[in-house]
This record gives structure tokens, C-alpha cells and sequence, in this order.
């Protein structure tokens, strides 16, 4: 019970996290200068490392840990969203972080905005699928 509880608080974090990227942050590179957006850029990406790489990681290793436990098809789904949510981080949103680093692009910007949803929709199955599974071990 403690592994699943671990999980939620931190999915439940990571998926506020994620939901103010997507409607709030990405959406408003486009509002920033070219000129100064190197320097925005930067800032975001060293701020926005505090706020998930820790986070991320205790996420993967408390999914692995419940799924090892609990040998359940929601706990393998569970680990399995975190292994999407990885793969479409350093597969889809790195790489266009790397092309913002240079400078401000259409492309990368709105690229961002769009991909940035399958891990929204990821986190959000995820804390949805952990609440369901802690609803129903309720009394």
C-alpha cells in the first residue's frame, strides 16, 4: 500500500507539473523575443530540471518497485505509462530542446506544444489508473 500511495503523491505532482507546461509554459515561448529567447530558453530548461529530473526519477524507480511487488496488470500498465512518458521526454521533447537552444523556431516551439500532449494524456491515464487501483483496495 505504502508503494502505491508513493506513486500517486508523486504522479499526482509530476501531472500538475506537466498540465502547466502544457497549457501555460510551451504556449508562451511563442510570446517571447527572438532576441532574448537563447537566454529564456536556458533559464527555463536549468529551472525546469529541479522541478522534474528528480521527480521523474523517483517516479520510475517507485513504479518499477510497485510493479515488482504487486505482479498486477495495472501495476505493469502503471510502469509502462512511465516507460512512454521516458521515451517520448529524451525521444521526442530533448531533441526539440536541443533546437530552441540555438534560438527561437516555429517548428520546435509548436512541435513542443503539440508532442507535449502524449505525456500530458500519460500522466494524466497514470494518476487515473493509481487512483482507481487505491479506490478499490478502500474498505
Amino acid at each position: 500500500m505504502l508503494l502505491l500511495l508513493l506513486n500517486l503523491a508523486v504522479t499526482a505532482y509530476l501531472t500538475g507539473v506537466i498540465w502547466t507546461v502544457q497549457l501555460v509554459h510551451y504556449p508562451g515561448f511563442a510570446l517571447v523575443p527572438a532576441a532574448g529567447f537563447p537566454a529564456f530558453h536556458q533559464a527555463h530548461l536549468k529551472r525546469m530540471g529541479w522541478v522534474v529530473m528528480a521527480p521523474m526519477v523517483a517516479e520510475l524507480l517507485l513504479a518499477g518497485a510497485w510493479a515488482w511487488q504487486a505482479r498486477t496488470g495495472p501495476a505493469y500498465g502503471a510502469l509502462a505509462l512511465v516507460g512512454f512518458i521516458w521515451a517520448v521526454t529524451f525521444g521526442v521533447s530533448v531533441p526539440l530542446h536541443r533546437q530552441l537552444a540555438g534560438g527561437w523556431s516555429y517548428a520546435a516551439v509548436y512541435g513542443l506544444v503539440r508532442t507535449n500532449w502524449l505525456r500530458t494524456l500519460a500522466w494524466t491515464l497514470r494518476l487515473g489508473l493509481l487512483g482507481w487501483v487505491l479506490l478499490h483496495l478502500l474498505p
